[in-house]
């Protein structure tokens, strides 16, 4: 999960209402969405109410930055013009090839996902490692990983209406 939407629950919601000035109850409701439409609006950003990395880079949410296949926007170019690939914006299997061998060649994990660690290697977004570490909630666990399972709840609820 790479992005926060209406019905997601959890750490990193909090951190995005805090950075809001909203209730930070870490749950995203109506509040949260419309809050996010508005700095979306003043800010230049596309208005959707949906916290993505583009959204987080402007916030100040650098620990929140999770780039991954799916992903689309400014940060996914900033990071494919680091890596010197093609800059559409759109992180497909081209991108993911190249995180993965540039995470290879620096001794990172190799997933093909570009989080805090591995954007912090590449001096990205003002990722430091303070910021690495401020993404990490205890055990080693990164802060979307406290939001799984309520993910899943969202998904399942999306199935539901579509009677899937």
């Amino acid at each position: 999960m790479a992005i926060l939407l209406r019905g997601l629950r959890g750490e990193p919601v909090t951190r995005l209402q805090k950075k809001l000035g909203v209730e930070a109850d870490g749950v995203f409701g109506p509040g949260t969405e419309k809050a996010v439409k508005d700095y979306q609006q003043k800010n230049g950003l596309k208005v959707d109410g949906i916290a993505g990395p583009d959204t987080f880079a402007a916030l100040g949410l650098q620990e929140l930055i999770l780039l991954k296949r799916g992903s689309r926007g400014d940060t996914v170019k900033k990071m494919q013009e680091k890596l010197g690939i093609t800059a559409d914006g759109r992180f497909g299997p081209g991108t993911e090839k190249a995180v993965k061998d540039y995470q290879q060649k620096n001794g990172l994990k190799v997933d093909g996902v570009a989080g805090p660690a591995t954007l912090s290697h590449m001096k990205l977004f003002g990722i430091t490692a303070s910021s690495v570490t401020s993404s990490m909630v205890g055990a080693g666990k990164s802060v979307w990983d406290t939001i799984e399972e309520a993910a899943e709840g969202a998904f399942a609820k999306v199935k539901g209406l579509f009677g899937m």
